[in-house]
């Protein structure tokens, strides 16, 4: 074997099913195990076989079907364990067993109730038994972490004597710190005579947040195989992140001078499988899968992004099958995102038309917490292409009072082209139509509403409502359209917008029928 190769043991449906609320069926697990033989994982322990006949028959069905990885069944060290693993693995190409054993004191005492003498004897009477079934062994002494280190290396040094071909030594609670982890595995390297007879691997759990500085601690100390999860799924806090581990190695190879045999290509897609079918879902900020793992909103982070990727981001999402990175828009986003996502979306914007947009950007920004392409768009068309309408009437502002049981009122304040403002109240049969009213008394423009429309330009709670007002007066028809949070808002502004092209378009004719007003 390749000494620099990291054995990767995924332990998803096994210990990561363990997770409360995390269950799935057989044809869930089935599917899991698809897509991490397509991520070439080494072992996949895919059940405790004992623990139901759902287990035992996901476990038997996976050894019989995927023939890439070593398929392992966990057991503790009792013999009817132990041929329930054997039988649920009897259709595999590689079988493991994997045998367990509590070792540290506090299990001694409160759980098992057994002497350090008859622990070890367990651990060889276990290891020999399973030796009848198949030659693939694995031994954990369970809350290792936490066991006296001479008799860890008691118990390891009798387990390979015994038979097992894998030791792996388990944070089960998470209680150990990255560096005092790896001084127990040099600790064992140097204690345990028949060590190079055997693969030393390790289990860490995330209870205080650092299954994976541990694991990666370990590997650093020599061994050679590392249990974990996918999106670092199981019991409490979890375990070691099988997508943080390999992407560390990988990204890091410089400093580890280690790498797995994982396909990376396909760890967003497994990762988007397991989220699926357990029901829990990914963070946002959590590393490699999360959203935000690849996305940028800070204006610093997008300008230098932007000039080179590789100034704020180490990784390139393509290698884990994951999207292009997104620089997000929001209100910490700067001039030159905003132009660059200007271009990607087809505009040439002068300085001055990119000023306007922006200081629209920043308004709208503040009051959502993305800004999406539809809505750069709609900024665009509304603060370019509304110039070139003249526009005659602003709206100011905007006041609107619906109660039940009374008529609904609106105020609304314009200011003309000369720069004065002027304020009118309306009521009509909704606000929408006090709105229009208020305007209609400014104007001095009395318009038919034709048709009135309400479009979701965005997603979420707080999208963007493009409102679109067909409206004529005399022979003229016009559609005005407006944008905003606020749908009321928007409906003012698709009002105005009418009234001013019906202003310009009377220019452009230069209609027969009288001059529309206007200040």
């Amino acid at each position: 074997m390749d000494k620099d190769r990291i054995i990767i043991f995924d332990t998803t449906l096994r210990d990561g099913e363990q997770c409360p609320g995390a269950s799935m069926n057989i044809k869930e697990k089935m599917e899991v195990a698809r897509q991490l033989a397509q991520l070439k994982v080494d072992v996949i322990e895919a059940g405790f076989p004992i623990a139901s006949p759902g287990d035992f028959e996901a476990v038997r069905q996976i050894a019989q079907e995927v023939r890439t990885a070593s398929i392992a069944g966990l057991a503790r060290a009792l013999e009817k364990d132990i041929e329930a693993a054997a039988r649920a693995l009897e259709p595999a190409e590689n079988p493991r067993i994997h045998v367990f054993l509590s070792t540290s004191k506090s299990h001694r005492v409160h759980m098992v109730h057994k002497a350090k003498a008859e622990i070890v004897e367990m651990a060889i009477s276990s290891l020999k038994f399973a030796g009848k079934f198949c030659s693939n062994l694995e031994f954990s002494p369970m809350d290792a972490s936490r066991t006296e280190p001479e008799f860890l290396a008691e118990v390891v040094t009798a387990a390979i004597d015994a038979g097992a071909t894998t030791v792996n030594i388990p944070d089960t609670v998470g209680y150990a710190i990255p560096d005092e982890f790896a001084g127990l595995i040099r600790y064992l390297q140097a204690n345990v005579p028949n060590i190079d007879k055997a693969i030393l691997s390790v289990h860490c759990h995330n209870d205080l947040g650092l299954a994976v500085a541990n694991s990666l601690a370990a590997i650093q100390a020599g061994v050679r195989q590392v249990e974990c999860t996918v999106n670092g799924i199981g019991e409490r806090a979890g375990n070691a992140s099988m997508e943080e581990i390999v992407m560390a190695l990988k990204t890091r190879k410089d400093f580890f001078n280690k790498h797995t045999n994982i396909d990376t290509q396909h760890i967003m897609a497994c990762s988007k499988m397991v989220s699926s079918f357990t029901g829990f879902f990914v963070q946002r900020n959590k590393a490699i899968v999360g959203k935000n793992a690849f996305a940028h909103e800070s204006g610093i982070h997008q300008h230098g992004f932007l000039k080179k990727k590789d100034t704020f981001e180490i990784m390139n999402p393509s290698e884990i099958g994951g999207e292009e990175s997104e620089l997000v828009m929001g209100k910490h986003s700067g001039r030159n995102a905003l132009q660059f996502r200007i271009k990607e979306l087809g505009h040439e914007l002068s300085t001055e038309e990119l000023d306007r947009v922006f200081d629209e950007f920043k308004i709208l920004a503040d009051e959502k917490k993305d800004v999406f392409e539809e809505d750069i768009l709609t900024l665009v068309q509304k603060v370019v292409v509304s110039e070139e309408n003249q526009n005659v009437w602003k709206l100011k502002k905007l006041e609107a009072s619906v109660s039940t049981g009374t008529t609904p009122s609106a105020e609304i304040t314009l200011v003309g082209k000369d720069g004065v403002e002027r304020s009118a109240k309306g009521s009509g049969d909704g606000p929408v139509d006090a709105i229009c009213d208020a305007i209609d008394k400014i104007t001095g423009l009395s318009c038919k509403l034709l048709d009135y429309q309400v479009l979701s330009k965005t997603k979420g709670t707080d999208a963007l409502g493009e409102v679109s007002i067909q409206t004529s007066y005399k022979n003229m028809k016009v559609l005005g359209k407006g944008i905003g949070v606020n749908t009321l808002d928007a409906s003012a502004q698709a009002y105005v917008n009418a009234v001013n092209k019906l202003i310009l378009k009377d220019q452009l004719s230069q209609s027969s029928q009288g001059e529309i007003p206007g200040p």
